[in-house]
């Protein structure tokens, strides 16, 4: 389905001018929305055991039994153009939280393991090792999700919330860039921002696609691509945006009521040549 063709109709309906539904729309992502109930087929599940193919090992971290966060039929999934999603096959997400949380940037991928099981692989429902934790199994179904760079959302506080506090002359030179553009180029912002969210809405904690591109996510990848031992310092506001565009959530979980919840993150390249092994997880604690 042409997505952006229906974003484009819808728009143009309401008389917002062509250019600025044309700039708009390159920093519009629709992401995939993962969430129990509701209705239509499962296209995968949250927790439980996972089907891997006949004789592999329960992905661990030496002795220590990574839990399946997610696993997904890609096949099932609604397709996204510019996201290279596999066209089949099964996606299974790997983590330790705990100990992905605490681990050294030095070693990134050690707690965390990115599994796909091609379509047509011989496979069988893992055996938990004794030591495994595994957790409810809810079935979860897709819906299509539309997200913006946090700059561009209403009211975040990460980017600009606070600038309504402040003077023209105390904003850094990058927050008056961004400011002068979406004054310029984008003076129909709000009606373009609210028709988007009126199409794909959705309130699942759990997103294939889209953006996350918050300060710890960004500051997560930054430690975990440095080189061993070099020392890590928060990235500039046009550093931390343009990193931020060169990764996407391959499967993005948002806090709920968990302690724990983790990000998977891969570059554009990586993930249209399926290199899953290159992908990166950011694992955020906040005390209930």
């Amino acid at each position: 389905m042409d997505h952006q063709g229906e974003f484009r109709r819808a728009a143009l309906e309401s008389g917002i001018p062509d250019e600025e539904i044309s700039g708009f729309s390159r920093h519009l992502r629709l992401a995939i929305g993962l969430s129990g109930g509701g209705d239509g087929s499962p296209v995968g599940h949250i927790g439980g055991s996972p089907r891997l193919p006949v004789g592999m090992k329960w992905p661990s971290a030496g002795d220590v039994p990574l839990p399946l966060l997610l696993s997904v039929d890609c096949g099932a999934l609604p397709r996204v153009d510019g996201f290279d999603l596999p066209a089949d096959g099964t996606l299974l997400f790997f983590v330790h939280q705990e100990r992905d949380f605490g681990a050294s940037h030095a070693d990134p991928g050690r707690y965390a393991r990115v599994v796909y099981v091609p379509e047509g692989t011989e496979t069988a429902v893992a055996e938990p090792p004794s030591s495994a934790r595994v957790g409810e199994r809810i079935d979860v179904r897709a819906e299509l999700r539309a997200e913006l760079p946090l700059w561009l959302e209403e009211g975040d506080e990460d980017w600009h919330e606070f600038w309504e506090d402040l003077e023209w002359e105390d904003m850094s030179r990058f927050q008056q860039q961004l400011a002068r553009y979406m004054e310029r180029e984008l003076p129909h912002l709000d009606e373009l921002r609210s028709l988007a969210h009126d199409l794909w809405p959705s309130g699942s904690h759990l997103v294939i696609g889209g953006y996350a591109d918050d300060e710890a996510t960004v500051g997560g990848i930054t430690a975990k691509t440095l080189a061993k031992g070099e020392p890590f310092a928060p990235l500039l506001e046009e550093d931390a945006l343009r990193l931020a565009s060169e990764w996407i959530p391959l499967a993005s979980e948002g806090r709920v009521l968990a302690e724990y919840y983790t990000k998977f993150m891969i570059r554009h390249d990586d993930l249209s040549a399926a290199r899953w092994d290159n992908a990166l997880t950011v694992t955020h604690f906040q005390a209930p």
